[in-house]
């Protein structure tokens, strides 16, 4: 089955640092994502939310849990994989943050994964791209 590919940049008008406060705390995702509730659900190291940490959000009844993989020192690169929650095999994400020239933040969220069936990737992709750059918009607007 054949790896898809998403890629999405979006400006945010705030430094990295609060556009990562925001991204690397999963209690946050549900006052400016498109969440119902969101959470640990295992903790990371050496922070709570850093690598190792499982994390899930609820849309309605659907429940999505992911791993933490990166959690960059400087606070600029974070990377996690899919556990459950979409019909994909092998996703990673991995998410961006370099300064702007004169102020603000470009986000970068590119994912990769494959179809769980033959020709569901496509599908998947569709969707998942549609989520993403909301999320990405949500996110560089808070």
């Amino acid at each position: 089955m054949a790896e898809q590919r998403i890629d999405i940049t979006c400006h945010s008008p705030s430094a990295p640092e609060r556009v990562w406060a925001l991204l690397s705390d999963v209690s946050t995702w549900s006052s400016w994502g498109p969440f119902d509730a969101s959470g640990l659900e295992s903790p990371g190291s050496p922070e709570p939310d850093g690598v190792g940490a499982v994390r899930f959000f609820r849309r309605g009844r659907r429940v999505t849990r992911e791993r933490v993989i990166v959690f960059d020192e400087i606070r600029r690169h974070f990377a996690y994989e899919l556990l459950e929650g979409i019909p994909a095999r092998d996703y990673r994400a991995d998410v961006t943050l370099e300064p702007l020239p004169g102020g603000g933040t470009a986000i970068r969220w590119r994912s990769r994964f494959r179809g769980r069936l033959p020709g569901q990737g496509p599908v998947v992709k569709l969707v998942l791209r549609r989520f993403i750059d909301d999320l990405v918009q949500r996110l560089a607007r808070h």
